[in-house]
């Protein structure tokens, strides 16, 4: 799946607080892991999920191999909006 930077990061920025510890409990990885899934650099705690950057507009456009944090983070946003709505 292709994925601009900005996109990414602003579905991260949507997440609630403590939203990243849930996901890497979730899928059984480290915070740092999924931190770094969404643009953070820091790899001696957490690696990188399978994705490639490649420069362009918007930060750049982001293969990601897989997009099971993804996944987890748009039904995370979609949870919250349903219960806002409620």
């Amino acid at each position: 799946m292709n994925i601009t930077f900005k996109e990414l990061r602003e579905i991260k920025h949507k997440l609630p607080t403590g939203s990243v510890k849930k996901i890497a409990e979730e899928l059984q990885v480290e915070e740092q892991t999924v931190r770094n899934y969404f643009g953070a650099k820091k790899f001696e705690d957490g690696k990188i999920v399978n994705s490639h950057l490649q420069p362009g507009p918007n930060g750049g456009i982001i293969n990601l191999e897989s997009t099971t944090i993804l996944d987890a983070a748009k039904r995370i946003i979609q949870e919250q909006n349903e219960t806002a709505v409620s």
